[in-house]
């Protein structure tokens, strides 16, 4: 029988195995067989009533705790099992801690360690007091913004509207020792910089992956992040293509809007702000990733997190007042919602990463949606067909509205670099030509390029 997640096998006994034991009591609990291979087969000891009695000392010395230590017999040999069960605090050998994740033995320190304490006590790191946080530090027209949610959203009274943010705070469960939590620092002050460092997003427009072309920094109350990392987003990295139905307007970005959204809304609310690392976001010409410090919950893997489960967020405090403001679900469906709004979208399923530190989802154009592909397509298919008809500043114009057929006299004639009037004219001159021609009003309709 091959080893697995909570058991070992040992040809014999090292005191080093203290250390198997400690991170089996912080993990699941397991079992450690000694005097069998590699492969479960006993091999047998031949100092087992010695054992029997040096091992439980030996755990108990290092440890503080008790195990179970059992002498086993298989066709005339002899072989120690050593139970260990999950403990409910966490344990240490010789002052230090160990964990069993998988088939491996972690050392925790620094943050880990910290957040494996917390964790045993029941605690989570959104929910610890922050002395020196006071309710002057609350800002008024977050207090405001938030109520207007979650009333709008029916999932509080609309008497809490006439509350004072100090009762808000208490019925949030945002006060912890008589102080207000970290989750109150973070949601509801206008600069939680100036308490916790990291508590930002960063967003960089990639080249090549060595090739940094320009990034932005969205700070401010994770309540209105969201929005603004969005804006930022489709206004400065993300260009939509643009199609016409009739005179409507449709702008289709690579990665749809509802997926967008449910990741970030992911990233913010389960991030480990205690690493005091912001979150990154790594656009592409064609892919998009968002990468966060956080972790998966105890004994998860890829599988689990992209198939149904209940919802055990990080960050618990947090969640709680993005489910009332209406921003997410309590049901642990936020995978399954960016699953379903990339297939409905006819977009690539989205593709998730999880290291020891940190968790990344990747979104990935499908081949309509990366814009400069698209636009030299067309670009060469229309100046295949124009081109001997039309001047070098005339196709200028062109490829101009082939980015955006809604672009106005101002502004092409500011891309340009030149007046309105000539604009004007280059246009009507492409109009007599059979080259444009205008659909619908001026103020709502778009330029068509005859390009058959």
């Amino acid at each position: 029988m091959p080893e697995k997640q909570n058991v070992e096998w040992k040809s014999k006994w090292k005191d080093e195995y203290l250390e198997w034991i400690c991170g089996f009591a912080n993990a699941q609990g397991g079992k450690i067989y000694i005097g069998c291979d590699d492969n479960g087969n006993v091999t047998g000891l031949k100092n087992t009533h010695k054992l029997l009695e040096d091992i439980p000392n030996k755990i108990r010395n290092a440890m503080n705790i008790v195990v179970d230590v059992n002498l086993l017999g298989d066709n005339g040999k002899e072989y120690i099992e050593i139970i260990v069960p999950p403990y409910p605090v966490a344990i240490s050998c010789k002052g230090v801690y160990y964990y069993r994740s998988g088939s491996t033995m972690q050392t925790l320190s620094g943050l880990e360690l910290e957040s494996f304490i917390l964790r045993k006590r029941g605690a989570s790191w959104d929910n610890m007091p922050l002395p020196g946080f006071t309710i002057d530090d609350i800002d008024d027209e977050l207090v405001k913004k938030f109520k207007g949610l979650a009333v709008n959203k029916g999932r509080i009274d609309k008497s809490v509207l006439l509350e004072s943010k100090e009762d808000l705070m208490e019925k949030l469960c945002l006060t912890n020792a008589g102080c207000y939590t970290n989750a109150a620092m973070l949601l509801f002050s206008k600069n939680p910089d100036k308490w916790q460092l990291g508590a930002y997003t960063k967003i960089g427009f990639f080249e090549t992956d060595a090739d940094l072309r320009y990034q932005d920094e969205i700070h401010g109350s994770i309540l209105e992040q969201i929005d603004k990392i969005i804006e930022v987003l489709h206004l400065k990295y993300m260009k939509a293509i643009i199609s016409y139905e009739g005179i409507q307007r449709i702008e289709r970005y690579f990665v749809p809007d509802d997926a967008l959204r449910e990741a970030l809304l992911n990233a913010l609310c389960h991030k480990q702000y205690e690493s005091c690392t912001p979150i990154q976001i790594s656009v592409y010409e064609d892919r998009l990733y968002i990468a966060n410090c956080g972790k998966l919950p105890e004994n998860w893997t890829v599988e689990n997190l992209m198939s149904k489960h209940a919802s055990k967020p990080y960050n618990p405090a947090i969640a709680n007042a993005f489910y009332l403001a209406g921003f997410i679900e309590s049901w642990g469906r936020g995978i399954e919602k960016i699953c379903q709004a990339c297939e409905e979208d006819g977009s690539p399923a989205p593709v998730y990463t999880v290291h020891p530190g940190d968790i990344m989802i990747r979104f990935t154009a499908s081949k309509d949606r990366v814009l400069r592909i698209f636009a030299d397509k067309v670009t060469d298919r229309v100046t295949d067909r124009v081109t001997d008809r039309v001047t070098e500043s005339e196709q200028e114009l062109l490829t101009l509205l082939i980015e955006d057929p809604a672009y106005t006299y101002v502004t092409l004639a500011k891309k340009l670099g030149v007046s309105r009037k000539t604009v004007s004219l280059k246009i009507k001159s492409l109009k007599g030509k059979g080259i444009l021609q205008r659909i619908g009003s001026d103020t709502k309709g778009y330029w068509k390029i005859n390009n058959e």
